[in-house]
């Protein structure tokens, strides 16, 4: 080679060295400065009976409108045979039985010689698996004996894939309780459920049921057990509950009301769902809640997730874009005397009233309620001057409670600065912020809590998910755009863990053939479970949370966006962990050359698992192999420096023992 030429290739080459090196970007953690610490229940779920989350959905009950109390009382069953008039006949007991007053009649007398029946349709159809063992159960009580209960499960073909036979005892005209079980010989989205009625007499039935046995835990009657393990994958801090706007209800008299959800499944009362008809193009008129689901499953479900319970209770308004009803003051002593009697039904002795109930249904020992929500995105002076009494009561009475209460609807504006204003004032524990944005807020509201007071209320960012409009299927809304602009704006959540003590996206569960509102967290058919790539995020966030903050800076700066990156650190003390996420959130990749100031180790192995698509359309279609899913590896570093290469368009989480 000659002289001229290898010096042209040595100064080209240079070059491309010192280039490089622009392009780095130097980090710095410093794993020993403790910046906050975070609260170890910070990352959790909200549930709400929305999106047929939970009857239809977690939920386990296949049959719909079990105990003919919609609007409609035949709404979900359909004749089947030769019914003339007089064969069937809703009932009302009224004030004998006000929680569940109706009830079917079935005469056939020997001039019927067809067997005569009804179908359930179930909600959406009836989800059964080829194996699974399904119990069938009633109540009964016989006017003249002679009938049996032939009951059959119907595949979508029309195809009988199950069956038994249920015969009534003699009982002296009084209400009976039996069940039955059988098989599926096939697994179908769309089967139906068959009851018929053989034989001659008079026989009245309520709350007709099928659920499968397979259920979490294998509870009777009890819940989808690959929705919630969905939600232990999380390893969520805590779980709110039951809402949302069903809190509220469209009036008062349909908001929703603890003690109807407790006690026997038979006496509780079913409500209309307030999203039945709360959209036009989204009508629902078969959305009711039969509270199956009520608070004691629920304080079970935290339990069994290892959560801690976050119940939300009415504060005397109805939803205000509704009807805005509300109680007068002088009579709010019964909307306060719920919050106090939810208390002892969640921690009283089991020698209370409430204590007591919570005991004979099955959990002597209390739940260890810490904290109550007072009021769902109310607003105004009303929820101010309403709040305020259910906080001298809470605190005269108890003062380990901490209350959650509302700031609005949105995250900034007159409502909001009012309510955060009084709020703080009151000096309520812990303010309630809600967020649906595009994600451009998100991205640009990164350093929301970094100026917020360090000693005034904590904050829950109790509702918040990224709102693209970049796809019109509802579905596709859950795209890779909106999840990269929630687990950047989550780095500013978690680098303010002071301030920020509970966290939780919004809403949780959508039903692909019974949804209201999207964007949502996880995707179900009545069988299976989809997550979504913001499911993804969280799961980054909730399993990753570690126990203290520690700097993240480029150029003794947070990463808040500058040049498209965004990022935070905690050090897990108990797991002896650094852990960070890094977010980029721009068109080309990154090289960065991170300082691990502080670390003992001068070399080793960094774990690492990347959610990262180019198209910010993509999404994981429902039905199909995920496009956006955690991909794990490993990355070597020597000498406390790790170089690391972030993608265009990548959420990186990175994890190194200490």
């Amino acid at each position: 080679m000659k002289l001229k030429q290898y010096i042209v290739l040595a100064a080209l080459a240079m070059q491309s060295i010192q280039f490089s090196h622009a392009q780095q970007k130097s980090l710095v953690v410093d794993v020993n400065t403790s910046t906050a610490k975070v609260d170890p229940n910070m990352w959790g779920v909200f549930f709400e009976d929305i999106n047929m989350g939970a009857d239809g959905g977690i939920y386990a009950e296949l049959i719909k409108n079990r105990s003919f109390e919609f609007f409609r009382p035949m709404m979900g069953w359909k004749n089947l045979g030769a019914v003339r008039e007089g064969n069937y006949l809703i009932l009302n007991r009224q004030l004998n039985s006000e929680a569940n007053p109706r009830y079917l009649r079935v005469l056939k007398e020997s001039t019927d010689k067809q067997p005569i029946g009804l179908r359930n349709e179930g909600f959406r159809g009836m989800g059964v698996k080829q194996g699974n063992t399904y119990e069938f159960s009633l109540w009964y009580r016989q006017k003249s004996p002679g009938i049996t209960v032939r009951v059959e499960l119907v595949d979508s073909q029309g195809a009988v894939i199950g069956k038994s036979e249920l015969k009534p005892s003699q009982n002296n005209n009084q209400w009976q309780y039996q069940e039955v079980s059988f098989t599926s010989s096939k697994t179908d989205h769309k089967a139906t459920l068959q009851v018929w009625f053989d034989g001659d007499g008079s026989i009245d039935l309520d709350m007709i049921s099928l659920f499968p046995t397979d259920t979490w835990k294998g509870r009777k009657k009890g819940l989808r057990a690959d929705m919630v393990q969905t939600l232990a994958d999380l390893k969520p801090g805590f779980i709110r509950f039951p809402g949302g706007c069903i809190v509220e209800g469209f009036d008062l008299s349909q908001r929703f009301q603890w003690k109807k959800t407790v006690g026997p499944i038979e006496s509780r009362q079913l409500i209309v769902n307030r999203w039945n008809t709360e959209f036009a193009h989204r009508l629902t008129p078969d959305y009711f809640q039969t509270s199956g689901l009520g608070f004691y499953e629920y304080f079970l479900l935290a339990e069994d997730l290892g959560a801690e319970p976050l119940p939300i209770l009415n504060c005397g308004m109805a939803c205000q874009f509704n009807t805005g009803e509300v109680v007068p003051l002088d009579q709010l002593d019964e909307y306060v005397q719920d919050a106090l009697d939810l208390i002892e039904f969640a921690n009283g002795s089991v020698n209370s009233t409430w204590g007591k109930l919570r005991a004979d249904m099955g959990h002597p020992a209390p739940f260890n309620l810490k904290m109550l929500g007072v009021g769902n995105e109310n607003w105004g002076p009303q929820y101010v001057e309403r709040l305020k009494v259910f906080q001298d009561a809470l605190k005269k009475y108890h003062p380990e409670i901490k209350i959650i209460a509302s700031s609005g609807t949105d995250p900034e504006g007159a409502r909001f600065d009012y309510l955060d204003k009084e709020l703080r004032a009151m000096n309520i524990d812990i303010i309630d912020e809600h967020f649906y944005r595009n994600p451009e807020w998100f991205l640009s509201n990164a350093k929301r809590y970094d100026k917020y007071d360090r000693t005034g209320p904590k904050i829950f960012a109790g509702e918040y998910a990224s709102h693209s409009k970049n796809n019109k299927k509802p579905e596709y809304r859950n795209n890779w755009e909106a999840a990269l602009s929630e687990a950047a704006f989550l780095t500013g959540v978690e680098r303010n863990a002071d301030v920020v003590q509970l966290a939780s996206y919004a809403p949780l569960f959508a039903h692909i053939d019974g949804w209201q509102w999207t964007p949502d967290l996880i995707w179900v058919d009545n069988l299976n479970v989809f997550v979504t790539p913001s499911y993804h995020v969280q799961k980054m966030y909730s399993t990753n949370k570690g126990t203290d903050v520690v700097p993240l800076l480029r150029d003794g700066k947070m990463l808040a966006g500058e040049d498209n990156l965004y990022g935070s650190a905690v050090v897990d003390k108990n797991t002896k962990e650094l852990v960070l996420k890094i977010i980029n959130t721009g068109e080309s990749q990154e090289i960065l050359n991170i300082d691990l100031k502080g670390i003992k180790k001068s070399s080793g192995e960094a774990e690492v698992s990347v959610l990262q698509h180019d198209d910010p359309l993509a999404h994981n279609e429902v039905g199909q192999a995920p496009s956006v899913s955690p991909i794990n590896s490993k990355v070597n570093y020597k000498g406390k420096k790790l170089p690391y290469t972030l993608k265009a368009k990548s959420v990186n989480l990175i994890k190194i023992k200490l």
